[in-house]
């Protein structure tokens, strides 16, 4: 299942059933985005293509820890801080 979009001129779009999940897409993929700007903007870097298959074995290997994490540690984490900051979001 895909699960994020880039839109030319408009930004990410991300689909996830929780919000949770949905921030941690969104904020890995930024890193990801942010590396790969920093690498190609050395210059004359050789870039390695991974071998076939293994962009699917990593894929099969983290099946689930993504949404363990957003949902048991990261986003219960952002709601404490928001309840902090302002819980005016919950009205």
């Amino acid at each position: 299942m895909k699960n994020a979009m880039l839109l030319r001129n408009h930004g990410t779009l991300i689909v996830s059933e929780e919000v949770g999940d949905a921030f941690l897409r969104v904020y890995f993929l930024e890193r990801a985005c942010s590396v790969q700007v920093r690498t190609l903007s050395i210059g004359s870097v050789e870039i390695l293509q991974v071998p076939e298959g293994t962009a699917d074995m990593v894929q099969e290997q983290n099946r689930g820890v993504a949404e363990f994490v957003s949902r048991q540690l990261i986003w219960p984490m952002l709601r404490r801080r928001m309840d902090r900051l302002d819980d005016g979001y919950k009205d």
